[in-house]
């Protein structure tokens, strides 16, 4: 590596440099420019990372930080255009062989991406049912199993007996399309469904096979879930607006910040962007499982 890409500021010195003699951009822009690069710089250095180190991992995870401290979408792409110039300037220089930001198509900047809770506040929304009790038990179980596998709404209304695989600790989950994916649930998770399946779930008279029912004995509805969702956030005194999806965000944004690599997140999120059920050969199957074990906070959990 060269002494200059060693030197961040160096260079984006030399890089504001260029945009007002080359590219003649006027002196508004440029400072608004170097006020996004250098947020940029300290993201990364915050993170012990480096230009050099930075892809499109690296560039998702701070554009999720950019939105969850509620920039606009104007200020979004801004950054984007920001970064895009800047790494063209060192790519320029032969100081990079690629520019990470042009691969880069970033979170969809129409879209409100829901909140996003720490680990610290998951911890308190699984601990809020009562277990002693078998809706208590229910709902932890199912808290734990929508953060544990990343499922949409739907997935875990579907979500039937059958689905489940203790031995090898993975769940089959239904997608949209009707698309399979296997999805590793990390023990924690497997304990509460194995005694909510064999002590509980048939104190709720089952008429069908889905794994969470209602008091009748039929399927948790959308509306069901969402309502269990709001009740246990307002339980834990949590104060962010959340929702069954904010469980499934939280699972892709603490692994991708544990060290997870986003292609695999994608493929355990069932991302239609991601190749079906082919995909799981055995090999995959346990890459996914050693990845989910690695990087998920509540892995070591017994």
């Amino acid at each position: 590596m060269s002494r200059e890409i060693e030197n961040p500021k160096h260079l984006l010195d030399e890089y504001l440099e260029h945009l007002i003699v080359v590219k003649g951009l006027s002196h508004n822009s440029v400072f608004s420019y170097e006020g996004d690069i250098e947020k940029f710089l300290m993201f990364l250095k915050n993170r012990g990372s480096s230009l050099s180190l930075t892809d499109e991992d690296t560039l998702f995870l701070y554009f999720l930080t950019l939105r969850q401290q509620g920039l606009s979408n104007k200020s979004l792409r801004r950054h984007l255009s920001a970064l895009r110039g800047f790494f063209d300037f060192l790519c320029m220089k032969n100081l990079r062989q690629n520019n990470p930001a042009r691969l880069f198509e970033g979170p969809k900047l129409s879209r409100s991406l829901p909140e996003v809770l720490s680990v610290e506040e998951v911890k308190r929304l699984l601990m809020a049912p009562d277990l002693t009790t078998r809706l208590g038990f229910r709902d932890r179980t199912m808290l734990e199993t929508m953060y544990g596998a990343g499922l949409r709404v739907s997935e875990v209304c579907n979500l039937s007996i059958p689905d489940i695989d203790f031995q090898l600790g993975i769940i089959r989950v239904r997608g949209k399309g009707d698309k399979d994916r296997m999805v590793p649930i990390h023990l924690q998770a497997q304990n509460f469904l194995s005694t909510y399946i064999h002590k509980h779930r048939n104190d709720f008279s089952p008429h069908v096979d889905n794994v969470f029912l209602n008091r009748s004995g039929n399927k948790l509805t959308r509306q069901g879930i969402w309502k269990v969702v709001k009740k246990y956030a307002k339980i834990s005194g949590l104060k962010k607006n959340i929702s069954p999806h904010t469980l499934r965000h939280c699972f892709a944004t603490h692994l991708l910040e544990g060290g997870a690599d986003l292609r695999s997140v994608q493929i355990l999120l069932g991302h239609a962007d991601i190749s079906t059920t082919e995909i799981y050969t055995h090999v995959q199957t346990q890459r996914l499982i050693e990845i989910h074990n690695k990087y998920h906070p509540r892995s070591g959990i017994t």
